[in-house]
């Protein structure tokens, strides 16, 4: 009877050694989420001029950075959207692709304005209270170990003040993109 209550007693031991380190293991491999970063966002003094029911256009500059040491990303499609107050400036979509272990992407582009919101996001540029929300949209998967996860949604938002300039203003010029509390921004699905 002794010789039963050690084997369990033992097996007991076993069991908690293995839970322990499968823990250990889903602690230092579990993926981050991926950074992004709004590095620069200039409106032209051309678009600043045309307030007039004219399209305006804002390039920007988007960093995506995956922090990871063990796991690569694929990201569905990133649906980016800029607002000025409630109304939406305009949105882009950036196509899927996959992202290798700590690398980091850069997207340049180009976003064209909606001639409705333009003028008074236009007005509020020439007196300094101009402010645009982004709001970022994807689901991503990893890749560890030769294993894709499920999909993860993310979504994100982040706050640029705009000088009158048409470049961001204050002391931070990167603004790094954060999960938001409210699920009032939640127009579209992903």
């Amino acid at each position: 009877m002794c010789e039963a209550k050690n084997f369990y007693i033992w097996l007991l031991q076993v069991l908690a050694l293995l839970g322990i380190l499968a823990l250990c293991l889903w602690l230092i491999l579990r993926p981050k989420a991926p950074n992004y970063t709004i590095v620069d966002v200039t409106i032209p003094q051309s678009s600043l001029a045309n307030s007039e029911g004219q399209n305006g256009t804002i390039f920007y500059d988007l960093e995506i950075e995956n922090p990871n040491k063990d796991s690569s990303v694929y990201y569905d499609d990133i649906l980016f959207t800029f607002y000025h107050g409630q109304d939406t400036v305009g949105q882009k979509t950036i196509p899927s692709f996959h992202q290798g272990t700590h690398k980091t992407r850069q997207v340049i582009d180009i976003l064209n304005a909606n001639p409705r919101v333009w003028k008074s996001f236009v007005n509020a540029i020439s007196n300094a209270t101009a402010e645009l929300r982004v709001g970022l949209l994807t689901k991503v998967r990893y890749k560890t170990w030769g294993q894709k996860s499920k999909h993860h949604k993310l979504d994100l938002e982040g706050k640029l003040p705009i000088g009158k300039d048409g470049k961001i203003s204050g002391k931070k010029k990167k603004i790094k993109l954060r999960h938001h509390a409210t699920k009032k921004w939640r127009r579209y699905k992903v």
